[in-house]
């Protein structure tokens, strides 16, 4: 693993993907912040490092919300991009993440099942009925991993891919994420980002097809290096 000038840290790369654990506070693509996304970034890092003349293609295969940190994939040609977005609709993509959540009585294990909408003018989602219009069906399984003093650490595996899906559903059952204001954390983390991290990844390298995992090391931070001892 190796850090670029543009504090990029790259978890994996080659031709065709470039894997980046992004920092809290990033945002993935262009929105209408207009602040720099980390795409922009990774093109730079690229164009400098391969020496590239022009525009340099990359593609966004999946995004993070801008306070969690983690896994990013990049694919570097279309041809890349196109068999990463259907290996992810085919949910040939496996992620995990971590979220360090106020430390209540819930079980060990469980999975948690929802409906979600959308409301985009507060950028936020809420459980619906099934029968309301536009409602997604949000399914995610949590285990405990470790409890700290006033925290405790779950490992969190995805079945769909929502808006929000981990921050609202969590916050449901009374779990809320370290720092997550908007579903209902105390209070806010000094530097904007929330305590949920995209850990792990694997799947099927969409070129030379072999299987690849990932991790994502745990932003500096006391809280999420006592969860990683």
């Amino acid at each position: 693993m190796h850090s670029t000038k543009k504090n990029l840290q790259i978890l994996f790369e080659d031709n065709h993907i470039v894997v980046i654990n992004k920092r809290s506070g990033d945002i993935t693509q262009g929105d209408k912040t207009g602040d720099k996304p980390l795409s922009d970034v990774v093109k730079e890092y690229i164009k400098e490092n391969e020496n590239k003349p022009g525009n340099v293609y990359l593609g966004v295969v999946h995004r993070l919300d801008r306070p969690t940190s983690g896994i990013v994939i990049f694919a570097k040609t279309s041809k890349a991009l196109e068999r990463l977005n259907k290996a992810l609709r085919d949910k040939k993509i496996d992620k995990t993440y971590w979220a360090v959540v106020n430390k209540i009585d819930i079980p060990v294990k469980q999975t948690l099942s929802h409906y979600l909408i959308k409301n985009p003018k507060n950028n936020k989602s809420n459980i619906c009925q099934p029968t309301t219009q536009g409602a997604k069906h949000a399914i995610l399984h949590y285990q405990i991993l470790k409890k700290l003093n006033n925290f405790q650490l779950l490992k969190i595996e995805l079945e769909t891919g929502r808006h929000h899906q981990i921050r609202v559903q969590l916050s449901s059952i009374g779990c809320t994420i370290k720092g997550d204001l908007k579903y209902g954390a105390k209070r806010s983390n000094k530097d904007g980002s929330i305590h949920l991290h995209a850990r792990k990844i694997s799947f099927i390298h969409p070129v030379k097809k072999e299987p690849i995992t990932l991790t994502a090391p745990v932003p500096n931070d006391v809280i999420w290096k006592a969860c990683e001892s």
